[in-house]
């Protein structure tokens, strides 16, 4: 919603220094968001003044039409004589009243305005159009021409209202009584605690029997309808600058003058309006549901095909508008339309008004069924004033009359079911409570009161709401009411102080470990969205059967290409990969920890929950046992450098067993330890793609993978080459964990180091081989560290040399020699018996 600030204070004698940075810091405070405060005019300067046009040349040498213009600007150019101007412009004629900007004027955007030679003459001046003046959008994309009364030579900025200030409001669905100049002067008097002028209080005469004929056939969609007619209007009348310029700075565009008063008594009153051609409507109008396959052209030229909940106004041929969302053109009011040979003006010289109240909710899904969002659905949607109607049509007959020379009907047709004012009770003290500030009695009923409710009681309270506040309907809706008035910024900050044992449970503890233990390993964390398509699973060469193609399709999906939910969290994580590296970051290490849905067994259908009552627990593990698997997982990718090139070193690329490294970060957060084996898993490179093991209960159990992507994979997804990835479950790596892990034992005896190099089999995992030294050598054994593989002609074809580090420490004394040497044999006769191994050199 935007408020200009001269208008505004119409209806609030603002302090006459307040600027609108004030205003919006009060409203602020009073809980509205004021999201700018724009100033019009900024950046221009005069002279800025009105002319005649005097008389024009036509220019026909050039290749577009130019016009050498004269001009009587009176005294304002100093010498009285006619001002020579060269413009483009076709849509204006001699005689006519302009806008001149002569030599030294600035116009906004810094354009100055000088004397200058051009197309063969001097233009000492610009004839200037909306556009150029930073007015907005007239409809005509031309010259601005003035109404005829307007004298020659006064100050065109003061005419034309070009210096304001606009409030840019953002309206929250509750507070639509603020889509209106009315609710916002409401508001603005109670942050300066100044009395309003409301303007919805007219006299508005009573219906009678002869007003135009109404039907509501639908009174629960509307619940009242006020008609009012005028006739006699000048087709020719035009909009007056006054109200052409209010709608402007409130961003709608002036159309015609029955338009534009009916546009500007909605943003005034935030009462929707619409005016029909009485000649055009045949017989009563009437208010109904649309009967399915019923079509209607709207104002827009669209042809509707409606829908058998629609609201519709009719009349005898059937649908003539969508009911608070936007007219139809078989109704609409008439251009003003020359004759040629006579010279006579036609147009739309009687209008009937229509001021009603509809349903919000009836509004809001028609306007959504048709894709068709406009000033007056978004107003009925958040809740339009029942008791403004008949105002807002008597201030639409009174413009009309005033400004079109028209004539009010005595007929007066209003239509209305039965209402009451709601009624709330409310203990006085409950604001307090909620905001655990004591705010008095007092304080509580004279806030409500200028809200606009009716307070009565003294310890409990009974408050009628006002016709305008359909969201307050119970007692926290006053609260917050009387907190917001005495500004949220007055509460005072008091942390909560939870009860024991109520912090982070032992699975959130664990996954924030990962998360920062990632991140301290370099790695940059990548929110993605948790949704898929078959051309990723495609793109990842999963084959038919792999259950990570078992998918979870949503009914109403963001995108289509992307209707499921995620198996894997490597579709997103690549996706942002080959975006960060297309858009030049080059050394990439991202991850991210999120759910995957995996569903099992056969699909299900959730039951609906009641909404008026809390579910039973029944009804909800109903719910959750039609609910896809949904373990919680975290992926990494890598490419580019893992250590940067510099005078330290030549740095190195990532490889998979950086991607190995990280799972192993991730079990050692979790108090596990990973069992490493090489696989053949897609996505991954047959021959650099690790299986990640944990064992459960005695059993080995699959957690994840790790290893360098397969080039088909790189190339589909348009990655970088040898881009590697590691995927692992957080919630399998749990059921490993075995409890708190015990603090090693310093030992203040020496270590006793052996290293050994042993030869197996090319196909033998180094795993295997580790497994049996640890065995073998006892409880003497510290750890154990792989630390060269090597492969050449010397060991033979189809074998590798493995040499590993072994220390030994016993707890309680030095270690001898011989003992070291013993653990050292016993652990390579294991290994030998299991894998084959050959001490090398033996």
């Amino acid at each position: 919603m935007r408020v200009p600030l001269s208008w505004l204070r119409e209806y609030v004698d603002l302090p006459a220094t307040a600027t609108g940075r004030d205003v919006q810091a009060k409203l602020i405070s009073a809980g509205l968001e004021v999201e700018a405060v724009e100033q019009l005019g900024a950046g221009l300067t005069g002279p800025l003044v009105v002319g005649k046009v005097l008389t024009i040349e036509e220019l026909t040498e050039f290749k577009k039409p130019i016009r050498f213009c004269t001009v009587d600007v009176g005294q304002a150019n100093g010498t009285g004589e006619p001002q020579e101007i060269i413009c483009g412009a076709r849509n204006f004629a001699e005689g006519d009243k302009v806008v001149v900007a002569l030599p030294g004027a600035v116009l906004p955007g810094d354009f100055r305005i000088a004397e200058r030679k051009t197309y063969g003459r001097v233009s000492r001046g610009m004839i200037c159009s909306g556009d150029e003046l930073g007015m907005g959008d007239d409809g005509t994309h031309g010259i601005i021409v003035l109404p005829p009364e307007h004298e020659i030579g006064i100050d065109a900025t003061v005419l034309l209202e070009l210096f304001d200030e606009v409030l840019d409001i953002a309206v929250t669905p509750d507070r639509g009584y603020c889509l209106s100049l009315r609710g916002v002067a409401r508001e603005a008097a109670t942050a300066y605690g100044l009395p309003l002028r409301d303007p919805a209080l007219l006299d508005v005469p009573a219906p009678n029997s002869y007003g135009y004929p109404v039907q509501i056939g639908d009174p629960i969609g509307c619940d009242r309808f006020t008609a009012r007619t005028v006739v006699g209007l000048d087709p020719e009348a035009r909009s007056p600058i006054w109200l052409r310029r209010r709608l402007q700075k409130a961003g709608m565009r002036p159309i015609s003058l029955a338009v534009d008063i009916t546009n500007y008594v909605m943003l005034e009153l935030g009462q929707p309006l619409h005016a029909y051609d009485r000649t055009r409507i045949d017989g009563p109008i009437g208010v109904r549901r649309a009967e399915g396959g019923e079509k209607i052209t709207t104002l827009d030229g669209t042809v509707r095909v409606l829908d058998a909940e629609d609201l519709v106004i009719t009349d005898n041929r059937g649908p003539i508008g969508l009911a608070g969302v936007m007219g139809g053109a078989n109704t609409e009011i008439a251009d003003p339309v020359t004759d040629p040979e006579t010279g006579i003006v036609s147009g739309s010289t009687e209008v009937v008004i229509e001021a009603a109240h509809f349903d919000a909710i009836s509004i809001a899904r028609t306007a959504r069924r048709h894709k068709l969002s406009s000033e007056a659905s978004k107003r009925f949607e958040r809740g339009v004033d029942p008791q403004a109607a008949a105002a807002a049509a008597q201030r639409t007959v009174d413009l009309l009359v005033l400004l079109a020379g028209g004539t009010a009907e005595a007929g007066v047709t209003e239509i209305s079911a039965p209402s009451a004012p709601r009624a709330i009770a409310m203990p006085a003290n409950h604001p307090d409570r909620i905001a655990g500030v004591d705010y008095g009695r007092e304080t509580v009923v004279r806030r409500l009161q200028e809200v606009g409710c009716d307070v009565y009681g003294q310890d409990e309270l009974v408050v009628t709401v006002p016709s305008w506040r359909p969201d307050l309907a119970e007692p926290n809706d006053l609260a917050e009411e009387v907190i917001r008035l005495e500004g949220y910024e007055n509460l005072p900050s008091t942390l909560p102080k939870p009860p024991a044992g109520r912090g982070l449970t032992e699975r959130q503890r664990t996954h924030r470990r990962v998360g920062r233990a990632l991140a301290g390993a370099g790695y940059v964390e990548a929110l993605n969205y948790p949704f898929i398509g078959e051309q990723a699973l495609d793109q990842l060469g999963l084959e038919a059967d792999d259950d990570r193609r078992r998918v979870v399709t949503l009914v109403n999906p963001l995108s289509d290409e992307e209707p499921a939910l995620r198996t894997t969290l490597l579709p997103g994580l690549l996706g942002a990969l080959r975006r960060n590296d297309s858009r030049g970051s080059h050394d990439l290490a991202l991850f991210e920890t999120g759910l995957v849905f995996r569903p099992e067994g056969e699909p299900g259908v959730a039951v609906r929950l009641p909404v008026d009552r809390r579910p039973t627990d029944a009804e909800i593990a109903g719910v959750n046992a039609v609910l896809p698997r949904q373990p919680r997982r975290v992926a990494v990718v890598l490419a580019g450098a893992r250590e940067q090139a510099g005078w330290w070193g030549k740095g190195r690329p990532s490889d998979w067993a950086d991607a190995v490294e990280a799972g192993r970060t991730v079990a050692a957060e979790a108090g596990v330890e990973l069992i490493i084996s090489a696989d053949r898993h897609a996505p991954w490179h047959p021959g650099r793609c690790a299986a990640f093991h944990v064992e459960v209960a005695g059993e080995k159990v699959l957690v994840g993978h790790a290893g360098e992507l397969h080039p088909r994979v790189v190339k589909a997804f348009g990655l970088p080459a040898r881009s590697c990835a590691m995927e692992i479950d957080l919630d399998l790596l749990e059921q490993g964990y075995e409890g708190p892990l015990r603090a090693p034992r310093i030992s203040s005896f020496p270590v006793a180091t052996q290293d050994v190099a042993l030869v197996v089999a090319g196909d033998v995992p180094a795993a295997d081989v580790e497994a049996a030294l640890r065995e073998g050598a006892g409880e003497l054994l510290e750890s154990v560290r792989l630390f060269d593989v090597y492969t050449g002609d010397q060991l033979g074809e189809g074998h590798k040399s493995l040499a590993y580090a072994l220390k030994f420490r016993a707890t309680d004394r030095t270690l001898t020699v011989d003992e070291a040497s013993a653990a050292r044999d016993a652990a390579v006769a294991l290994a030998s018996a299991r894998t084959g191994a050959v001490l090398r050199g033996a």
